[in-house]
């Protein structure tokens, strides 16, 4: 009896599938491929909060900059930051403090800390900044002077 399948469908019919091999050697490539990759997508969480602390003190500081521009002089330190959302009720009062404010609220960083304010007195050298991951001294704060 002769076979009367034609080479091409008698190819197709040989081809049905992956073989268990194949599977495997797919599967260990994609396992060598997250091994190398995923340790790299882990550490990104923290460089993205470093970014929004980072964004975060821009906008602060961008606020206190109108502040100035308004009065004549930034808020004092023991006023702080929130001279940008309420009106200061204590000296240096503000000439033509802006009746909507500077900023809706006053943002806390990525790691739930409030955000730090130092005015030494001068009237052109401000400090904004976080204490960073660790929450405390001494580690790596970001600030405006980066």
């Amino acid at each position: 009896m002769m076979n009367t399948l034609s080479p091409s469908r008698r190819a197709l019919r040989k081809q049905r599938g992956f073989t268990l091999i194949e599977i495997m050697v797919v599967v260990v490539i994609l396992g060598i491929l997250a091994s190398l990759v995923v340790p790299r997508l882990i550490s990104r969480p923290e460089e993205a909060r470093i970014v929004k602390a980072q964004q975060d003190i821009r906008a602060v500081e961008a606020a206190l900059q109108l502040y100035r521009l308004d009065n004549g002089f930034y808020p004092s330190q023991e006023q702080g930051l929130q001279a940008l959302v309420t009106a200061p009720t204590s000296a240096p009062l503000p000439r033509r403090w802006s009746s909507e404010g500077y900023l809706a609220s006053i943002p806390v960083d990525p790691w739930g800390n409030e955000y730090l304010y130092l005015n030494p007195g001068s009237h052109s050298t401000i400090d904004i900044y976080s204490l960073g991951p660790t929450g405390e001294e001494g580690g790596e704060p970001i600030g405006n002077w980066q």
